[in-house]
C-alpha cells in the first residue's frame, strides 16, 4: 500500500530529525538509509519543494529539516511525495453507484482512512530512539560521522 517512494521520503526525513547537528548530503542521506543516491536526490526534490526540507548550498552543505521533527507528520511526508488517494467513488466506473461506495470499496477506503489517521497522528519525532528488543539488520539511523560503518555498503549506492 505505502510505495518505495513514500518509504524512502521516511527513511530521510528520519535520518535528517535524527542528525539535526549539521546538514546532510545526499551521500550521507542514502549511506544511512540504504536508498540510492539518484533515487533519493529525487525524492529529496519533492521533500524540498514541499516546504519540508532545506537544501542548503556550499562547502558545508546539505539537507536539513524545515520544521521540528515534532510538528512533522508521517502523513506531511507521504503527501509531498505519494499523496494517499481515498476512495470518493465507485473505482469500476457504475454510474448508478456514483458516491455511494459499495460495501467491498467502502471498506478498503476506511482501511485507507485508517492509515491516513495513523500517519496524521504520528510525529517524524515519535520514529526516533523506539525503545525495541529487535535490533534493526542494519545501523539505521546513523548519526553523523559513522559513514565509515557503512563503507561496504557504498559501492551498491
Amino acid at each position: 500500500m505505502l510505495s518505495q517512494t513514500s518509504e524512502y521520503a521516511l527513511r530521510a526525513m528520519v535520518h535528517l530529525a535524527n542528525n539535526t547537528g549539521a546538514p546532510q548530503t545526499a551521500r550521507q542521506i542514502a549511506l544511512g538509509t540504504f536508498v540510492p543516491v539518484p533515487y533519493l536526490s529525487k525524492v529529496l526534490q519533492s521533500l524540498n519543494r514541499a516546504g519540508l526540507v532545506k537544501a542548503q548550498r556550499g562547502l558545508h552543505g546539505g539537507f536539513v529539516l524545515r520544521r521540528s521533527a515534532d510538528l512533522l507528520s508521517m502523513f506531511d511526508v507521504v503527501q509531498a511525495v505519494d499523496p494517499i488517494q481515498r476512495i470518493t467513488e465507485c473505482p469500476v466506473g457504475i454510474e448508478s453507484h456514483g458516491t455511494t461506495l459499495c460495501p467491498l470499496h467502502r471498506r478498503i477506503d476506511d482501511a485507507i482512512n485508517m492509515v491516513v489517521t495513523t500517519f496524521k497522528e504520528t510525529r517524524i519525532s515519535d520514529l526516533l530512539g523506539d525503545p525495541s528488543s529487535h535490533q534493526p539488520l542494519c545501523p539505521f539511523p546513523l548519526k553523523a560521522g559513522e559513514e565509515d560503518l557503512v563503507q561496504v555498503r557504498s559501492d551498491r549506492i
